[in-house]
C-alpha cells in the first residue's frame, strides 16, 4: 500500500471504531482512535499475516497488551478481511464473538487474549523467546498503552527482552498522554519513556504516530536492528480525528450517543473527502 491508501484505510478503521462502540453503547474509543494508524500499518503493510489462514505457523504475532482498545483491533482485522466488517456492530452484545477484550479462542487473527494491563507484554516476550528457541523467523509486535507502562510487569518483561537480545520483538507505546484518570504525567509520570527503555537495552525510536512516513521508517529500522529488541514510542492524539474526542480523557471509555455518533461520522467523512482530493 502507498501512504495515501494507508491513510484512507486508517480512516475506515476509525469509522469502524466509532460504529462498534456506538452500537455496543460501551467501550473504549479514545485509545482505539489514537492507535488506528499503527494498527493499519501493522496489518496492511508490516506483518506477515493471512486472513485465509489466520493460524499459519510462520505468521507474525501481534499482542494487544492494552486490550481495552479492542474496537480498534477488531476494526483493522475486519477491514483486513479476517471477518465481516458488518460484525463490528455486534461488539459487546450477548452471544457475539466480539467481546469487550480480545479472545484468542473465538476471534480470527487474535493471537493472545488480553486486557489485564501489563500481562500482554509478558506474553509477547514469551512468543519471541519461543521463536528464538525453535529457530522460527516470525516477528512479534505488542501495542502498549502509555498509562499501562505504570504496571511493574511491563518492566519485568522488558528486562528479560533486553537480556535475551530479542531482535524479533517490537514494543509500540501509544503515547497519547491520557489515561482513565487524566494526563499520565499528572497521575504517575512514566517520562522519560525513551530513556527508560534504553536502560533496559532496547533500541528506541521516537515518532509521530500519525505520520505514515515516520511509521514506515521506524518499522524498517526495527527490522534492521540486530541484537536487541526495539521500542517505538509513538506520540499520538487520543480520539484522533473526532473533533469532540480529541485529547479528552473522558472519552477513554464511554460510547457516543446518537447525536455524538452523527457528528463523529461526519468528522471522519470530511477526513475521507479530503484524502480523496489528494
Amino acid at each position: 500500500m502507498n501512504k495515501l491508501q494507508l491513510m484512507k484505510t486508517a480512516n475506515e478503521v476509525r469509522k469502524g471504531v466509532v460504529t462498534a462502540v456506538y452500537n455496543a453503547k460501551s467501550g473504549h474509543p479514545g485509545g482505539s482512535l489514537s492507535a488506528a494508524d499503527i494498527y493499519t500499518y501493522l496489518f496492511f503493510e508490516e506483518m506477515n499475516v493471512d486472513p485465509a489462514e489466520p493460524k499459519k505457523a510462520d505468521r507474525d504475532r501481534f499482542v494487544l497488551s492494552k486490550g481495552h482498545t479492542a474496537p480498534g483491533y477488531y476494526s483493522v482485522l475486519a477491514n483486513r478481511g479476517f471477518f465481516p466488517v458488518e460484525d463490528l456492530t455486534t461488539l459487546r452484545h450477548t452471544g457475539s464473538y466480539l467481546q469487550g477484550h480480545p479472545d484468542m479462542k473465538h476471534i480470527p487473527g487474535v493471537d493472545m487474549s488480553s486486557g489485564s494491563l501489563g500481562q500482554g507484554v509478558s506474553a509477547a516476550v514469551g512468543m519471541a523467546v519461543s521463536a528464538k528457541i525453535s529457530g522460527d523467523d516470525y516477528r512479534v509486535y505488542t501495542l502498549i498503552g502509555d498509562g499501562e507502562i505504570q504496571e511493574g510487569q511491563v518492566w519485568e518483561a522488558a528486562m528479560l527482552a533486553g537480556f535475551k537480545k530479542l531482535d524479533n520483538l517490537v514494543f509500540i507505546i501509544d503515547n497519547n498522554n491520557l489515561q482513565i484518570d487524566g494526563p499520565i504525567d499528572e497521575v504517575n509520570s512514566p517520562y522519560p519513556i525513551d530513556k527508560k527503555f534504553e536502560a533496559f537495552n532496547f533500541h528506541v525510536i521516537n515518532i509521530d504516530g500519525h505520520n505514515f512516513d515516520e511509521i514506515d521508517a521506524a518499522f524498517k529500522e526495527a527490522r534492521a536492528t540486530k541484537g536487541m529488541p526495539t521500542a517505538i514510542i509513538a506520540k499520538t492524539v487520543k480520539g484522533k480525528n473526532v473533533s469532540f474526542m480529541e485529547n479528552q480523557a473522558g472519552w477513554h471509555g464511554k460510547a457516543p450517543n446518537a447525536d455524538e455518533y452523527k457528528t463523529a461520522m461526519e468528522d471522519l467523512e470530511k477526513v475521507g473527502e479530503a484524502l480523496c482530493q489528494m
